[in-house]
């Protein structure tokens, strides 16, 4: 027996934040990131809309990117002390992850960040509050998802909860938000979403209900990414449905090692001046993880079904492989996304030299392995790498070297 969850509400299309006038409840409380939502008015439209619904408003904000455990524990002191009945999520992937984590803190207030991480262990929430995202970035799909991300800077290791009990309520995904978005966010979170899309399809978890959810996605994220990033707002409107299509697929396929790579490289080497952009990891990671994947028989049929959607042509199914790779790495040039952690600068530009030495990446990369081996989103990737293949894969991740293995 499988398992389709989404949640129960989702308003879209321009002006759909004005759905927040029909939500029932006494108190909300407001959690938002680093100023964009109040900056563009929507911060203040939220607030009003909530206030006309008849609630007592209370604000939690300046959630930062890549959200750590300590944010999460003052969120949840927070709504331990002002009692919401609806916690509302505004703004990117952070806020709404973040979000998610305090609700369960606040729900249970004995529970650890430990007792949070173990995959799909969490108690029932809903005892004391409700939950409504709205997504102002077009790429991670929180908004509709089980899963949020969450930073230990102590350990310098992003860890997933995954639970369908953190699936929202209501989800809010209104174009005006996204429009927004800055140049280099529109080409992070776009390539998040195509990594979404495509591990949904080819993840040991894939279903009749996910694989059309995923293969639209990926067809939209073809035609319009590039253009979005460009400036053109039609598409931009465009690309915040096709991550949620996306976020759909993945919250109930699941994802695979592209995303476990990611959630261990993201902080790693934060001591040496940057994290690696979550978007930018998964575009760069990628056509790596396709290549090794591919030595599956069934994933490299599912990948050539990609290939076949998206138009890219090839004779059978290794050519269609190359092609897709070939595709997806033409879209992180057209995107200025470099093509391998090496030259990764601090801007998440390609340069020559990134801002990762070589020698520190060496000698942290078994430990890096080891915990993306162990990451939740392994277990439902098509080939399950040992210690060894995970440190190569790494490694070519790095270098851009080919995979052969």
């Amino acid at each position: 027996m499988a398992r389709f969850t989404l949640p129960r509400d989702l308003y879209h299309g321009k002006g759909a934040l004005e759905a927040l006038k029909t939500l029932e409840g006494k108190r909300a409380i407001v959690c938002v990131g680093g100023g964009s939502m109040k900056r563009f008015g929507f911060l203040d439209k939220a607030v009003s809309y909530l206030k006309e619904a008849g609630m007592e408003v209370e604000l939690f904000e300046g959630i930062e990117a890549d959200p750590s455990v300590e944010t999460v524990m003052r969120g949840a002191e927070a709504m331990l002390k002002f009692q919401p009945d609806w916690i509302i999520a505004m703004g990117g992937g952070s806020p709404i992850d973040a979000a998610k984590a305090m609700w369960i803190k606040y729900e249970y207030p004995e529970v650890t960040f430990e007792d949070m991480c173990k995959v799909f262990g969490l108690p029932k929430l809903r005892k004391k509050a409700h939950f409504c995202a709205i997504s102002s970035t077009s790429g991670t799909a929180t908004e509709v998802t089980a899963f949020s991300i969450i930073t230990d800077y102590q350990k310098g290791i992003k860890y997933p909860i995954a639970d369908f009990e953190i699936t929202p309520d209501v989800a809010i995904v209104d174009p005006d938000l996204a429009e927004t978005m800055p140049q280099k966010l529109v080409a992070h979170t776009g390539m998040d979403a195509m990594t979404h899309s495509i591990e949904a399809y080819v993840s040991t978890a894939n279903c009749d209900y996910t694989d059309p959810l995923a293969i639209f996605a990926i067809m939209t994220i073809q035609k319009d990414l590039v253009d979005s990033y460009n400036g053109d707002m039609a598409k931009r409107d465009a690309m915040h449905n096709a991550q949620c299509l996306a976020g759909m697929a993945f919250s109930n396929a699941l994802l695979g090692i592209v995303h476990s790579m990611a959630h261990k490289t993201g902080a790693a080497f934060a001591d040496y001046g940057a994290h690696i952009i979550h978007g930018a990891a998964n575009a760069m990671y990628l056509p790596k993880v396709i290549a090794f994947n591919a030595k599956d028989p069934t994933a490299k049929q599912r990948y050539g079904v990609i290939a076949d959607f998206m138009g890219l042509g090839g004779s059978n199914d290794d050519e269609k492989v190359q092609l897709l790779i070939k595709y997806l790495r033409g879209m992180n040039d057209a995107l200025k996304i470099p093509h391998c952690i090496k030259n990764y600068g601090a801007d998440s530009y390609p340069t020559e030299n990134g801002f990762v030495p070589e020698e520190v990446f060496l000698e942290r990369l078994p430990e890096i392995a080891k915990n993306a081996i162990g990451d939740a989103c392994t277990g439902s990737n098509p080939r399950q790498p040992s210690q060894e293949e995970m440190e190569k894969l790494l490694k070519c991740c790095y270098y851009d070297t080919e995979v052969d293995f």
